[in-house]
C-alpha cells in the first residue's frame, strides 16, 4: 500500500467519508456488469455507509494523507442483510467493500482485505462468506475466495441485486 495511506479501523466519525466513497465507486465500478435499472434501483440502496458496521470495529478504512478515504470494508458475524448470527460459528462474512475508482488497481484494496481477513482470524474464524459483485469477482478470486454460486440480495420489496457467493478459508499469519 502506498506509504502516504493509513489503515485503520473506522468508527462512527467515518460515516460520511464512507457515504461519499460508495457514492463515487459502486455508480462507476459496477456500471459495465449490471444494466441501467439494476443500477437505478440498487445503487441508492447499497450505497449508503452502514453506522453498525462502522461502530463494530471490525470495520476499515485507507485514509489518504489529506484525510480522504479511499477504500472500506470490513466483516461481521451477522449475515448481510441484518441476519442474526453467521451460517456457521466459525464463519464470517465480508461486508461493503469498495475501493475509490480513482486508485483500483494500486493493491488498496488488496491491502484493505487482508486486514479485514487477518482481523477475522484473529478473532477464531476459519472462514469468510463473502456476497461478491460481479465486478468484484477476480479481486476476490485473487484473495484466495472461490466462487460457490450466483445469488440474488433482497433490497427491498421488487428490488433484488444479482451476487457471487464466495467463500474463503482463513489462516492466522
Amino acid at each position: 500500500m502506498d506509504q502516504t495511506l493509513t489503515l485503520r479501523r473506522a468508527g462512527l466519525e467515518d460515516l460520511a467519508a464512507v457515504d461519499r466513497l460508495l457514492a463515487r465507486s459502486y455508480p462507476k465500478l459496477l456500471a459495465a456488469d449490471y444494466p441501467p435499472s439494476t443500477m437505478v434501483l440498487a445503487v441508492p440502496i447499497i450505497a449508503r455507509a452502514q453506522p453498525r458496521l462502522l461502530a463494530s470495529g471490525r470495520y476499515f478504512v485507507a485514509v489518504d494523507a489529506a484525510g480522504r478515504v479511499l477504500a472500506a470494508g470490513g466483516w461481521s458475524l451477522a449475515t448481510p442483510g441484518g441476519g442474526q448470527g453467521a451460517v456457521r460459528p466459525d464463519t464470517g462474512h465480508v461486508r461493503h467493500v469498495a475501493t475509490d475508482p480513482d486508485v483500483t488497481r494500486k493493491g488498496i484494496g488488496r491491502e484493505l482485505m487482508a486486514a479485514v481477513m487477518q482481523d477475522a482470524a484473529k478473532a477464531g474464524l476459519q472462514w469468510l462468506d463473502c456476497l461478491s459483485t460481479r465486478t468484484a469477482v477476480p479481486f476476490y478470486a485473487a484473495l484466495g475466495f472461490r466462487v460457490l454460486y450466483p445469488t440474488e440480495v433482497p433490497l427491498g420489496p421488487g428490488i433484488v441485486f444479482p451476487a457471487v457467493r464466495m467463500l474463503a478459508e482463513l489462516e492466522l499469519k
